[in-house]
């Protein structure tokens, strides 16, 4: 349930967007808006003003807001987490899938060592964003410990050494079993 006060704003911001001033137009341009949006630079006191006598402006601040919120639904994760659902042995450790089923682990052995790659699910709903802003990403074992960093390459994949001694089922064994592929925050 909304409170009073929420309420309240929410109808003050309806009456003012349905207003209708003659000879109104866009007083700001998209760059200014997006910018105060994003928080890279504050509307100055003037633009303030103009936002305030111009409902066709204010209209297209929320135009810009509403598409900014829906990309960035669309582009939403915070990380994924998923678990060695069965004693494997090194042999049968292929893959592990996150629980959303959004990325899988692959294991490779190579030359008496292990890589690992990390795979993005092309049907992910953020997978188009996170790829266009080559965001780095990191995957975390059971302890916390990093098994894998870096960003994905233009197919969704990030690949590296295995960085353990242990074989790679032994050490998720060994650490919970689980795993969180995650974004590296900047």
């Amino acid at each position: 349930m909304k409170r009073p006060a929420e309420l309240e704003h929410r109808l003050q911001q309806k009456l003012l967007l349905a207003r209708s001033v003659e000879g109104d137009r866009l007083m700001l341009a998209d760059e200014v808006l997006r910018a105060a949006l994003d928080g890279t630079r504050p509307l100055s006191k003037l633009e303030q003003v103009a936002l305030q006598e111009s409902p066709l402006t204010a209209r297209r601040l929320g135009q810009l807001a509403h598409a900014r919120r829906a990309s960035a639904n669309d582009a939403q994760w915070g990380g994924s987490v998923g678990m060695l659902r069965a004693a494997a042995s090194d042999s049968a450790l292929a893959t592990l899938v996150t629980d959303d089923r959004h990325w899988s682990l692959h294991f490779v052995a190579q030359d008496g060592a292990w890589r690992v790659i990390l795979q993005l699910a092309p049907d992910a709903p953020f997978a188009k964003a996170l790829l266009r802003a080559e965001a780095p990403l990191r995957v975390r074992d059971g302890a916390g410990e990093i098994m894998l960093e870096g960003g994905l390459d233009a197919d969704g994949e990030c690949e590296a050494a295995w960085p353990f001694a242990a074989p790679p089922a032994d050490h998720l064994q060994r650490y919970g079993a689980r795993f969180a592929v995650e974004p590296v925050r900047r």
